[in-house]
């Protein structure tokens, strides 16, 4: 038998990277919830979370090449390509062929697609503020400094 069961003594030693215990299951299951309330306030305005995404980025950066976009959002071009199909469909950005090299297409955002920066971003810190009730200042500073930590760790 190639997987023995665990025992419980060593069970008990591991109890906390076990599930539900373990930091990785909750922290998924953290990200998970975060996901769930903010989709339901997307949902009101017929985008996703990953339409959000990729309006933060274009935000920032207006005009990014398809594949710098991909960069950022460590995803792979034929999920991206269909988000930004519907996306473009939808109104809220445009693709244009780089002026200097034709092989590079750039992503811009519509006026619709601009407009969603005044009315986003107060609702992703209205969750976020949900997810960090009774934490003080100092605690959610801490909180994202240990997940930026624990992230560039395993980089």
């Amino acid at each position: 038998m190639l997987f023995q069961p665990v025992s419980q003594t060593v069970s008990e030693g591991f109890e906390a990277v076990l599930a539900p215990h373990g930091i990785g299951y909750r922290i998924k299951l953290l990200s998970q919830l975060l996901a769930r309330r903010f989709q339901e306030q997307l949902d009101q305005f017929d985008l996703t979370i990953f339409h959000w995404v990729v309006l933060c980025c274009l935000w920032k950066e207006d005009g990014l090449a398809i594949s710098s976009l991909g960069e950022k959002l460590q995803q792979v071009g034929g999920t991206l390509t269909g988000v930004l199909d519907r996306m473009e469909s939808r109104g809220l950005i445009r693709r244009e062929r780089d002026l200097h090299d034709r092989r590079i297409w750039r992503i811009w955002l519509t006026e619709e697609g601009r407009n969603f920066e005044a009315i986003l971003p107060p609702i992703a810190m209205e969750v976020r503020e949900q997810a960090m009730e009774g934490m003080s200042s100092g605690d959610r500073d801490r909180f994202s400094d240990l997940l930026n930590q624990a992230i560039a760790n395993l980089s």
